[in-house]
């Protein structure tokens, strides 16, 4: 840039300085590292499901591959969440020309030409019609043979995708194999001697129809959706340049009627949760353990591992033992082991066992060994007795294992008790005496005479002087965002802005702070990366590698001048079909915990903030603006807050999203007891709270004087975004809600605007800590 150039940007306002660098910026940019990293994760993520030798195959042996989505790949769910446009993809054809493999080229023209014709052109679809699958190109059993005499080796390719705002239905097409695919299966797999399934899905589909076709499928291969790089890490699993290692982080049933919330998903008015704590394998293992196609934790791999533990201890209430891990096998490979409690039988009714905690390997030669240390709190293995309003570890063997090796145990004489909190978010609980008890007072402190922020990043000002400096309209401003998405303050594209997004905020210093969808990358109108996704990741249980991915991600966002990225996405698997499944980790809550912990961890070492959602219980797409979750406190405690509970304190995020769910009649963003009582007075969270994008109208019910913003201020719902309560508003309106009752009896008071407003101006100080790190070390 010349020196010109720079003395006319003096001399432009806030907003014109941002859009003049945004101008600079080239329309392309992936961080140095991550098409590496993508494809790793990728790799890592696949789930061998059978595999009878036919896996690995060789380079030079021709295959036939058939399946339209062998080009029209699914290589992310659609939605705010899948939504990066990446600079390339690799579809499975591109991999196995990037591999060097011998492939039946004669058969891919056809199919290239069959999915380019307009009659045939894959389309993703759009908001509320999404696209579950591709139709299917017939095949006729000549083809079929005709590509036998060429490869002695099938690959077949199932489609399926998913996406925000509409959730599945167990129909054919969707949950289920579409006539055309069975017909596509019969035909491939009595035609060929080998034939390789290779399932190209979001995160569920029905496979019983695998036990159907018996030794015609020689392997099956869970590759979900990876990103930009699914071609490559698909090949490098099927031509063994890597090991498999991917578990599965959910457990597949024999039929979808044999899922506990099968029964009541998809109400669009509410949804009760029915089994309480029995989801996922807490469920099978209890009471249909003979209903499991593919176990949670499961996962073949093309070597063996030997696993012995040792040096158990239960101390301060950590359970922690070493695992040796040594592969027994022929080829180099990595190995997960999971630490397992299994409670005793006694007292309250409980899981027969418990996922504690996780670890994986680096690369292990043959004949190579690691050690690896678990350890966790008995928090996360612990009971939640909704009579002492405690969490407690009941009399009795406390039994572990590691990988089904016995690891070691601790008895109890009598019930300890963890940890007793205030009952909340369950109908009469005191709410309203406890809100009064607890309102913040105004800070006293004399408002500074020249106020302004970049004294308070230096130091010259204190924080309390300068909030109270601010006039209401000032810090109303700071209660929400700047009004639509794609703020002109930020990179084209973005979600919008929230801070400094008024003029006069501009002129005292304050910044806007720019946010973007995530979690599978920046989701701009610009070329970003497109990692995988979230389910895929928690089938790699590798958190060294996720955290990784997301500080390149974190890259990427100090380059576009993004600030907090609108992830991970971490509510559980409790129903097969959620449209948003693939942007969630797993329907365990500590492997989802652990994964979105760490990938919190990787974009806040780039000194950016990351924002996991949706807190809490939007496990239904159907509704979900207005559908009433319907929990024990028993079950939120234990599955769908622990969570969440686990990410915030194994990563600290600067800034989390609630949902837009109803939990026990109260939306999430008017919910104080989940975003003060929980979330900040027992979790010790104190960065911001942001709405999910706009939120619904309402009066509170224990002060009827407050709606909409005052009522979601109380709460500690600190941002409204993207700032207006229409969706479709193109720029801010003034709304009254906030500040009607100010200074009133019972009204919103100057030192609840002014909690909130310190909340956003501390996580600009910190952001803009990092950036001036950032900007004197060079990255």
């Amino acid at each position: 840039m010349t020196n010109d150039s720079v003395q006319d940007k003096a001399k432009l306002g806030t907003l014109d300085l941002i859009q003049a660098e945004n101008r600079i910026l080239d329309e392309s940019y992936t961080a140095p590292g991550i098409k590496e990293l993508a494809r790793q994760a990728a790799a890592e993520g696949c789930v061998l499901l059978k595999n009878d030798g036919t896996l690995p195959l060789d380079l030079s042996h021709n295959v036939s591959v058939f399946g339209r989505c062998q080009l029209d790949w699914f290589f992310m769910g659609t939605g705010s969440g899948g939504e990066a446009f990446p600079p390339y993809y690799v579809h499975l054809i591109d991999g196995l020309k990037d591999a060097g493999a011998s492939y039946n080229t004669a058969l891919a023209d056809i199919y290239s030409t069959w999915c380019s014709s307009p009659k045939h052109l894959a389309s993703r679809g759009d908001w509320l019609h999404w696209s579950f699958h591709y139709p299917e190109m017939p095949v006729s059993r000549e083809l079929a043979e005709a590509a036998r005499r060429q490869s002695d080796t099938a690959l077949l390719v199932i489609g399926r995708s998913s996406g925000e705002n509409e959730d599945w239905t167990p129909e054919r097409g969707a949950y289920y194999l579409t006539d055309t695919e069975e017909e596509l299966l019969e035909c491939v797999t009595s035609v060929f001697d080998k034939t390789v399934l290779i399932l190209n899905i979001g995160c569920f589909m029905d496979l019983s129809f695998i036990e159907k076709y018996g030794e015609r499928i020689g392997a099956v291969l869970l590759a979900r959706q990876g990103g930009m790089e699914s071609g490559h890490a698909v090949c490098d699993i099927l031509y063994g340049a890597v090991c498999p290692s991917g578990k599965l982080g959910d457990t597949f049933a024999s039929d979808y009627r044999d899922y506990p919330s099968s029964a009541s998903f998809g109400d669009p008015s509410h949804t009760d949760y029915d089994e309480g704590i029995f989801t996922g394998y807490r469920y099978f293992d209890k009471y249909a353990p003979g209903k499991v196609l593919f176990p949670f934790g499961y996962g073949l791999s093309y070597t063996s591992f030997d696993v012995r533990t040792e040096g158990f201890r239960f101390e301060s209430s950590t359970v922690s033992v070493n695992a040796e891990v040594t592969n027994t096998g022929d080829r180099s490979g990595k190995e997960v082991v999971m630490l397992w409690c299994a409670p005793p039988s006694e007292g309250m009714e409980k899981p027969k066992r418990i996922l504690a905690a996780f670890a994986k390997t680096g690369e292990l030669k043959p004949g190579c060994s690691e050690t690896l240390s678990l350890s966790c709190s008995s928090r996360y293995f612990s009971s939640f007795s909704e009579e002492l309003h405690a969490f407690i570890l009941e009399p009795g063997t406390w039994t572990f294992t590691v990988n089904e090796i016995p690891a070691g145990s601790f008895s109890l004489s009598g019930t300890e008790i963890l940890e007793k909190v205030i009952p909340a978010m369950m109908p009469d609980t005191g709410l309203r005496k406890r809100i009064l008890q607890h309102l913040p007072e105004e800070t006293h402190v004399p408002a500074a005479a020249d106020p302004h922020f970049s004294k308070v990043i230096t130091g010259e000002l204190s924080l309390d002087a300068f909030l109270a400096s601010l006039t209401p309209e000032e810090l109303e401003a700071l209660s929400r965002g700047q009004g639509m998405m794609d703020s002109p303050y930020g990179a084209k594209g973005n979600a919008g802005a929230f801070g400094g997004i008024t003029p006069g905020l501009n002129a005292k210093g304050v910044p806007p702070v720019i946010t973007s969808d995530g979690p599978s990358g920046l989701r701009l109108s610009m070329h970003t990366s497109l990692i995988p996704s979230a389910a895929v990741l928690a089938c790699s249980w590798n958190t060294v590698l996720v955290e990784a991915l997301y500080g390149r991600v974190g890259d990427e966002m100090i380059y576009w001048g993004i600030d907090v990225l609108l992830c991970p996405g971490m509510n559980l698997h409790r129903d097969p079909l959620c449209g948003r499944n693939f942007e969630y980790y797993s329907e365990d809550p500590v492997l989802s915990g652990m994964m979105a912990a760490a990938a919190v961890r990787g974009i806040q070492s780039r000194g950016k903030a990351a924002c996991p959602k949706h807190l809490c219980c939007n496990n239904q797409e159907t509704g979900r603006n207005v559908c009433d979750s319907r929990v024990s406190e028993r079950a939120l405690r234990e599955l769908y807050l622990r969570n969440f509970e686990i990410c915030i304190h194994e990563s600290t995020p600067l800034t989390v999203m609630s949902s837009y769910n109803r939990v026990n009649g109260v939306w999430s963003h008017y919910n104080y007891d989940l975003l003060t009582t929980v979330l900040r007075g027992e979790w010790g969270f104190d960065g911001v709270v942001i709405t999910d994008w706009w939120m619904q109208p309402s009066v509170s019910p224990e002060f009827p004087q407050l709606r909409d913003n005052a009522y979601r201020v109380r709460a500690q719902a600190d941002v409204l975004m993207p700032g207006d309560m229409d969706h479709f508003a193109g720029e801010y309106r003034p709304d009254e809600t906030l500040l009607e009752t100010l200074g009133t009896p019972g009204g919103i008071t100057r030192g609840e605007l002014q909690r909130t407003a310190r909340n956003v101006l501390k996580l600009i100080l910190k952001l803009n800590q990092s950036k001036s790190l950032n900007d004197s070390t060079g990255t």
